[in-house]
């Protein structure tokens, strides 16, 4: 058969494989760490596995291995179905996923090691960096190279999100780990101070808004319409949310750094663009919900339409939250406490993981040639089950952080803090077990995909749709 009448699918099922392997490890590892703060004896003695080492292991494989490969399998099969042409380069498709697997590989053996830039989300030394950049570069020459040549006229709004977060994740990669090697393993950042906070909360924030956002919506635009089988609600709000989102989420992160000594005008700004955010987050959700318009009937009895749906339920209330965290009488209560690790996991988990399982329950059949998955009551039991994991694991954190603000401030008539730090622990204690619980029902969820997704691919060959002919 003639390679150029067929999409490259080989690329996307390995991302789309990937992304549950990746979600399993790096939900455990989470689920350990839960453990930890409830039982601190867990870390046996053993460096590697403390807190501290395996926190940073934790985010990375979350955002960047389970998140990453999901973004890398979607955009890879979106741009090739929307633009009706095969990936622009196999070779380096391939080199993107194999690339990637290697960062990934590597982060697992470097953070437990204490090998860190101790940059969130950015912890990764300079050897590490230098390969995600070229990876990335790879990454965007593949989709964009798909784009240029394209046989359809009309760029579908699902492409720019895609490439939004191509091209900004770039950017903010390249200037943020900027770094003076001084070892192979060992480097320090080239900003001084308060800038370096800054840069590192301009990165780290936009981490959120490009990866975790932005990708995700082009998802969004693309999986939601398909499974329900109707059009997008209004492309012209598509539009709107697009370009509202790009220019004022990128000015948002000194939000992460109010009362610290960050300039006070720069703080205020951050404060500014965060509410603002609300706007384009809030159209971006109506627009993809109200595409049930005249569909409601179907989340009754369509598992896969569950998922991306009440993802953007999560995606609203996070979105609503974060603004709302941002303005600097709030954050003074919410500033360090579990609250912002609610509000975090709240998007994570409920945002981004289910639009993601989601969209991987409408790939995998299509990848391997079977009408849909092994079976839909298990897709059903999965969502009840991330459903109530979110609902435990970020109730929790709401109760716990607002309580640990609230005893960290009180003080008593002569001026002493009525609360030492050890009492604020103890109270948290009950709720940090219902944290662990809630993460744990969600990552059996994920061996409960696991089992399902095994089951709809045994004993299927791999399956390359046509690419249509055009006149």
């Amino acid at each position: 058969m003639n390679t150029q009448t067929t999409y490259n699918y080989k690329v996307v099922r390995q991302f789309a494989i990937m992304t549950i392997v990746w979600g399993i490890v790096g939900m455990l590892v989470g689920v350990v760490i839960a453990a930890q703060l409830v039982w601190p004896q867990l870390n046996f003695d053993i460096p590697w596995l403390t807190y501290s080492r395996l926190r940073p292991l934790h985010t990375n494989a979350v955002i960047f291995a389970f998140g990453g490969s999901a973004l890398f399998a979607t955009s890879y099969y979106v741009v090739q179905r929307t633009c009706q042409t095969r990936l622009f380069s196999d070779g380096l498709a391939a080199f993107t996923f194999w690339g990637w697997t290697l960062v990934i590989l590597l982060a697992a053996i470097t953070l437990p090691l204490g090998i860190t830039s101790s940059k969130e989300y950015a912890e990764l030394e300079w050897p590490i960096d230098l390969l995600i950049a070229v990876v990335w570069v790879s990454y965007a020459i593949v989709f964009f190279g798909t784009i240029l040549k394209r046989k359809v006229k009309h760029l579908y709004v699902a492409n720019w999100f895609y490439g939004a977060f191509i091209l900004t994740v770039a950017v903010l990669h390249i200037v943020n780990s900027a770094a003076l090697p001084v070892s192979l393993t060992k480097s320090y950042s080239v900003y001084p101070g308060a800038i370096d906070a800054m840069v590192q909360w301009w990165y780290g924030h936009n981490a959120v808004g490009f990866f975790l956002t932005a990708g995700f919506l082009g998802m969004m635009y693309y999986f939601v319409p398909k499974q329900a089988n109707r059009p997008i609600y209004s492309y012209r709000l598509s539009v709107v949310h697009f370009w509202a989102l790009i220019s004022t989420y990128m000015w948002a992160g000194p939000h992460h750094l109010h009362y610290t000594a960050l300039p006070d005008w720069t703080q205020s700004l951050g404060m500014v663009f965060s509410l603002i955010l609300l706007a384009p987050s809030w159209g971006g959700m109506i627009n993809g919900i109200m595409t049930l318009s005249g569909a409601w009937h179907k989340l009754r009895t369509d598992p896969i339409l569950k998922f991306l749906i009440v993802s953007l339920s999560f995606y609203g209330m996070s979105t609503f939250e974060g603004p709302m965290m941002a303005i600097k009488t709030v954050n003074a209560l919410s500033h360090y406490t579990d609250w912002t690790i609610g509000h975090v996991h709240a998007g994570a988990l409920g945002w981004v993981a289910m639009i993601s399982i989601g969209a991987i329950y409408f790939l995998v059949p299509k990848l391997f040639g079977r009408e849909q998955m092994y079976s839909l009551k298990l897709i059903e039991w999965h969502f009840w089950m991330s459903t109530i994991g979110v609902v435990l694991y970020i109730v929790a954190m709401w109760i716990a952080g607002i309580m640990q603000g609230l005893m960290w401030r009180a003080v008593n008539a002569d001026g002493t803090l009525t609360y030492s730090f050890v009492e604020t622990m103890q109270a948290m204690y009950p709720y940090y077990f219902v944290r662990f619980l809630g993460g744990l029902v969600f990552l059996l969820g994920m061996f409960v995909m696991a089992y399902n997704v095994i089951k709809t691919v045994s004993g299927q060959r791999a399956v390359d749709a046509p690419v249509p002919q055009t006149a």
